[in-house]
């Protein structure tokens, strides 16, 4: 991997992974409510156990109601004014701004809009930082079924994170830095709100962009054949940015809770996603990375030239990681960063937690 060592290349990285979120549009309404944690008995009742048995057993067993070619006027829309989408995702390919668009919009469950242009209506995309949600989702699960508190610290877990310490002073020429002794644990909390002190690699500040380099973690585009458990063990190991909810830190929180949930159900997180969320939802078309008899569908990458135009990536991007690595079979399951998915697959997402899940 190329990793960005100089203020400029770092800002390169993080307009380079904008352009790509650019290149299709998710048009769509999210509804999240809020979870707390609850208390958590010293030992079970027989009551609590059949509970808590029930829960283990539950799961998404069907996909939400979300259909298709419904008539906009149904579901108080103006058909007329939908046609204007077209005319303004078509001059964005006119202008050379985007390569294509892949544009969903539904309400109550009815999809009253739904086209492609540049790209194949069922096109897979590569849908990064999307995939976040997913990895939360799995989170809840598994705390709704008593695996966890919200509240819990990490180190429960993940015995690497059990001797925690924050940054103090970093060390531009050697990508070192004094530490100290952080004045709380990490809670699956902190992870879940960004806020443990965990940064980012490769887009995070310049600290944590030479920290993780230096130790090796990745950002979550992973061609190469590692191991989520391996590089977060690590990154356990390393200096929070700050200290633990301080503030809030965009960074690779959710990889980890990745982890946890591999962890705590003793599945990988790709295995996890598949038997408790893809399958039931019907998501078909969302994987970490693509089958062969799917591959022919994955969205091509495109990038801007000087002159603000899209031109395609080439197979090593600014960011350093190689452009193909959906079609890699690799075995890095990011929950950060990893998926790849349609418009369709992941209205259906969204739709059930428009239902409450």
């Amino acid at each position: 991997m190329i990793v960005c060592r100089n203020k400029f290349a770092v800002e390169e990285a993080a307009r380079y992974i904008y352009r790509m979120k650019r290149i299709v549009f998710f048009i769509a309404c999210l509804q999240w409510c809020c979870l707390t944690g609850f208390s958590q008995a010293p030992s079970a009742t027989p009551a609590q156990k059949t509970i808590r048995n029930q829960l283990e057993a539950r799961s998404l067993t069907m996909a939400p109601d979300l259909m298709a070619d419904q008539d906009p006027a149904g579901a108080g829309f103006s058909k007329e004014r939908l046609a204007r989408i077209d005319e303004l995702l078509k001059g964005y390919l006119s202008d050379d701004e985007i390569a294509g668009v892949s544009a969903l919009i539904a309400r109550n469950g009815k999809v009253v809009y739904q086209k492609a242009f540049g790209y194949s209506q069922d096109a897979i995309f590569r849908i990064a930082s999307q995939s976040k949600a997913v990895t939360s989702v799995a989170v809840m699960m598994l705390m709704e079924e008593g695996k966890f508190l919200l509240d819990d610290p990490v180190s429960r877990y993940i015995p690497e994170f059990s001797q925690v310490r924050v940054m103090k002073k970093f060390n531009e020429e050697d990508s070192t830095c004094t530490t100290v002794p952080a004045k709380r644990e990490v809670t699956v909390r902190d992870l879940l709100t960004h806020t443990s002190g965990i940064g980012y690699a490769v887009i995070g500040s310049r600290e944590a962009n030479a920290i993780y380099a230096k130790a090796g973690i990745p950002v979550g585009f992973e061609a190469r054949p590692l191991k989520l458990a391996d590089k977060m063990k690590i990154l356990a190991g390393l200096p929070l940015m700050h200290q633990p909810g301080e503030r809030f830190t965009y960074g690779l929180n959710t990889d980890m809770l990745g982890y946890l949930v591999e962890v705590v159900s003793g599945k990988s997180l790709a295995e996890f996603f598949r038997e408790r969320i893809f399958e039931p939802l019907g998501m078909k078309d969302t994987w970490f990375y693509l089958p062969e008899e799917k591959a022919g569908r994955l969205a091509d990458v495109y990038i801007e030239d000087a002159s603000g135009k899209s031109v395609p990536m080439p197979r090593t991007g600014p960011a350093g990681y190689d452009r193909d690595y959906p079609l890699t079979g690799s075995t890095y399951y990011s929950g950060g960063a990893g998926l790849v998915s349609t418009a369709w697959d992941y209205a259906v997402f969204m739709q059930m937690l428009l239902n409450g899940g």
